[in-house]
């Protein structure tokens, strides 16, 4: 018998820090749901390139959020292959480099960025129907009503292992990295990295990812909307 393909609404919102597995864990999670994918890291590392670009000092607030203004941002949501644009300029290369990286957390906190970027982000899930959402405050903030909200989290030595196989960098730098951003995004004003009071927080650090997919497969069919 062919398993029954939902169409309904089903909106998954991952929140959690660097290298615990979000992205890789949000694509695959989409592809098996047959839903779109929104990676809203990009969309901040997107507008810290304009920034970037523009010579403005991520520190100064009024200035970045004049570019973030006047950027014209396009994220595709194809969760086996999206393209991000600013301005016309295929940039999803350079918004992983070193530069943006040591940049996005200054650039997040500034209200008025968020305030752009969050109801762009409520647009696209509202259109799509059916996403996976990742993030630092998609269950607290973006999307509160999400089907299944979940937090995931791996050791501190784990993700700086992970994040430093994937950019080749050396991981105590990489860790020490990746402490400084978990400062940064947890204590800023407008909307922290936090957890949601009603997610489901899953520690990554002995599992390998078609694990973690089964989990939260196993999670949405609980709630009737895998």
């Amino acid at each position: 018998m062919e398993e029954k393909v939902r169409t309904g609404r089903c909106v998954v919102a991952v929140d959690g820090p660097s290298g615990s597995g979000k992205s890789t864990v949000s694509r695959r999670l989409a592809i098996s749901l047959g839903a779109r994918y929104l990676d809203t890291g990009a969309m901040y590392r997107a507008i810290t390139w304009a920034v970037l670009r523009s010579g403005v000092d991520p520190a100064d607030a009024s200035a970045v959020a004049k570019v973030a203004g006047e950027t014209d941002l396009r994220l595709g949501t194809d969760p086996q292959g999206y393209a991000v644009t600013a301005d016309g300029v295929h940039v999803e290369v350079e918004i992983r480099g070193p530069e943006v990286t040591a940049s996005v957390s200054a650039v997040a906190a500034v209200p008025a960025v968020r305030a752009l970027l969050v109801a762009r982000q409520r647009e696209m899930i509202a259109a799509a129907g059916r996403i996976v959402v990742e993030g630092r405050d998609i269950g607290s903030v973006v999307a509160p009503d999400a089907d299944l909200k979940v937090y995931l989290t791996a050791s501190e030595a784990a993700r700086a292992a992970r994040r430093s196989a994937e950019d080749a960098t050396d991981v105590a730098a990489t860790a020490a990295d990746l402490a400084r951003r978990d400062r940064l995004d947890s204590t800023r004003t407008a909307d922290p990295l936090a957890q949601a009071a009603d997610a489901v927080v899953l520690d990554t650090t002995e599992l390998g990812i078609d694990e973690v997919v089964a989990r939260l497969r196993d999670l949405l069919t609980e709630r009737s909307v895998a």
